[in-house]
């Protein structure tokens, strides 16, 4: 009886035109390649990945943690550069386990498209599909802003697919776009306080009393400032 499809994030991590290399070349570059994987899997939870061999590289599918996928492979990409010409596709899709025992596997779309990604991308490179940009924001909400679009490409089999790729600015920008809209809320809220102590108080009486917290604050300051200067005078 097939077993039912699950969607899953897969990473296929590819070795540029690994086929066309001696024997004794591909050899050495798949040694490096699973040495590089091994590496980077264990921050992943071991029973939510499944690590898949392929004729030119390796699959990586991952339940549940898109996050934790992309992670993985910018560091597969990174520790890669050293002589490992890597390709790296990332979708979120079906996966099927097939066959049984010894002969167990996995097969599916999810797979397949990671892998023409993969061929797309290029060594040294990473891209990910708009269906795994769309997960990346359903499991953690502003994450997807690591991914910058990089436009539409037909891989092989004449499938189109809208890409992304990492954008490491992007999370720093999303911070900086947090951080303005709090301090904007804090600064309406503290106008919204100082109206209503006015409204209480009367405008004069209200006046009155931040004019001398103001000038209290000022002697303070020059009062701080004198005792820095005789501190570092010489």
């Amino acid at each position: 009886m097939p077993q039912p499809s699950v969607f899953a994030s897969v990473a296929f991590l590819k070795v540029h035109d690994f086929g066309r290399r001696p024997v004794v070349e591909q050899t050495r570059l798949r040694a490096q390649l699973e040495a590089v994987v091994a590496v980077t899997l264990g921050e992943l939870e071991q029973g939510r990945r499944i690590v898949l061999d392929a004729a030119d590289g390796i699959a990586l599918v991952v339940l549940g943690d898109p996050r934790g996928t992309l992670r993985i492979a910018q560091k597969g990409l990174g520790a890669g550069a050293a002589g490992l010409p890597l390709a790296i596709g990332i979708t979120h899709g079906a996966v099927r386990l097939t066959g049984s025992g010894s002969a167990e596997g996995l097969m599916g779309d999810g797979i397949s498209v990671a892998a023409a990604v993969a061929e797309i991308a290029g060594p040294q490179k990473l891209l990910a599909t708009r269906e795994f940009h769309d997960a990346l924001a359903d499991a953690a909400p502003g994450a997807e802003a690591e991914l910058a679009a990089a436009g539409t490409h037909t891989d092989a089999s004449l499938r189109s697919h809208a890409l992304y790729r990492p954008e490491p600015r992007g999370a720093r920008r999303r911070r900086r776009r947090y951080a303005l809209a709090t301090a904007l809320a804090l600064v309406m809220l503290f106008g919204a306080g100082l109206a209503w102590r006015a409204a209480l108080e009367g405008p004069r009486q209200f006046s009155d009393r931040m004019g001398a917290a103001f000038k209290s604050g000022v002697l303070k300051a020059r009062a701080e400032v004198r005792q820095i200067l005789t501190r570092t005078a010489p």
